[in-house]
């Protein structure tokens, strides 16, 4: 097998059907030129969303009029560094739809929190807009169900933020084990290992000035400010997927990839709980999920207390050199009846061991985050359907939310009819698998 190098991989292009994405044309909203300029908004100015808003605008013909975000604390370090990248600063903005109305806005980078994710995607396909939003895309199967019937019914790009995507190693896995030099693939695990530690909720108090908290809270219920929610969001089942939807995602989501896009599992089941730390966070430290694909399956298994474990650093994701598998936090292993593969995320490259540890095969991989906006840059021209399609995202987000809906129904095993995406043995995981709304912050059913 020919091994690339970075500079390699760098160049080469990565676009539509090159990466195993049906080359599909899309409806465009205002047809763009191959080289015309990208008009951009940001919604949700935390971390995330400020270095990929900025890695964007440093790209080709691009531009970015919004900073959108609900807390007057955020977005001032984006609008900095997006001033001296394009030579002037963008709008500051609390209301997205602000940015939905605009007619010279093409695209918007969602980078909220996960309640605000689905949401804030219908919306801006209902306003012509294309999106990348962050993952977890979003926080229930019934929410990105919803958004994948919003991008097809407006004809909309929707890239996720699932950038393994757009790494050339991950197709390459995928037809080594397409070959059949792996034998049958019968068993898969992922992994999700990260240090962790304990948490405690803090008393109600006055929300700070220059956040909007109604607008925070969005299609949450309305609650006094808390602290623990508007910075801790992570540990509340209301905003977020938890520690599975909000990293396991990413591995699910390349091994899918790897896998050759497997649909929904016919059964899932969970273990776990608060086991590492005793305290009031309602998504759980410890959980181990096992999918039922009947052919073969795949567990994951993420863990927030573990120093001894680490995601691959810089020197392998830049670089021709592969992570110390047995302490990575986040590989994937994939077991073949004659071979096993291990594969990292971020740039970690795929290696294939016989017995006695002997490697047979490999290829380095880089992180991918550059090829990826690109992509949805060259989506938003092109009508092309995106690397990280929406509907990728649905299937991998669903994965994450079956192991929570066992999670949350008691650690049971749950039988999932693929066709209604709901349950046939469990009332209660059912009744969770649409969120409960506040007006007029919610999705209908026909979006």
């Amino acid at each position: 097998m020919e091994k690339i190098n970075r500079r390699q991989f760098l160049n080469s292009s990565l676009r539509g059907a090159a990466l195993g994405v049906a080359a599909v044309s899309l409806k465009p909203h205002r047809v763009l030129g191959a080289n015309e300029k990208v008009v951009l908004a940001l919604i949700g100015a935390g971390g995330r969303g400020s270095v990929v808003i900025q890695a964007m605008t440093k790209l080709k013909n691009v531009e970015t009029k919004y900073v959108c975000d609900v807390d007057d604390s955020r977005g001032g370090w984006a609008m900095q560094e997006l001033e001296k990248i394009q030579g002037f600063a963008p709008k500051r903005i609390i209301d997205m739809k602000e940015a939905f109305d605009d007619k010279d806005v093409d695209g918007v980078v969602i980078a909220t929190p996960e309640h605000w994710h689905a949401l804030a995607t219908v919306w801006a396909c209902q306003a012509g807009k294309d999106v990348m939003v962050e993952k977890n895309i979003s926080r229930t199967i019934w929410e990105s169900r919803k958004m994948v019937e919003a991008a097809r019914k407006y004809n909309r790009i929707v890239q996720c933020g699932t950038q393994n995507r757009s790494a050339t190693y991950g197709f390459s896995a995928r037809e080594y084990i397409k070959s059949g030099k792996l034998g049958r693939v019968v068993h898969v695990k992922v992994f999700h290992m990260l240090p962790g530690s304990g948490w405690r909720q803090r008393p109600d108090s006055q929300k700070p000035a220059g956040l909007d908290w109604d607008r925070w809270l969005g299609p949450t219920k309305m609650v006094p400010y808390n602290v623990s929610r508007h910075r801790g969001w992570s540990h509340y089942w209301e905003y977020s997927s938890g520690m599975l939807g909000g990293g396991s995602t990413h591995q699910m989501d390349l091994a899918r990839l790897v896998l050759g896009e497997p649909p929904h599992p016919k059964a899932v089941y969970c273990a776990g709980g608060r086991l590492a730390y005793d305290d009031q966070r309602q998504t759980p430290d410890t959980q181990i999920i096992t999918h039922d694909f009947g052919k073969f399956t795949m567990t994951c298994e993420m863990l927030n207390f573990t120093p001894y474990n680490k995601k691959s650093q810089e020197d392998v994701r830049f670089a021709d050199k592969f992570p110390y598998w047995p302490q990575n936090a986040t590989r994937i292993e994939i077991y073949g009846t004659k071979r096993m593969m291990y594969v990292g995320r971020m740039g970690g490259g795929w290696q294939v061991f016989e017995g006695d540890g002997k490697v047979v095969d490999y290829e380095y991989g880089y992180y991918p985050d550059e090829l990826h906006n690109q992509n949805f840059i060259d989506c938003i021209r092109s009508r092309k359907k995106p690397n990280g399609d929406i509907e990728y995202g649905h299937y991998s987000a669903s994965m994450a939310h079956l192991g929570n809906l066992a999670y949350r129904a008691g650690n049971k095993k749950l039988i999932f009819d693929a066709k209604t995406e709901t349950f046939t043995n469990c009332d209660e995981a059912n009744k969770l698998l649409k969120p409960v709304y506040r007006k007029p912050y919610y999705i209908p059913d026909q979006v």
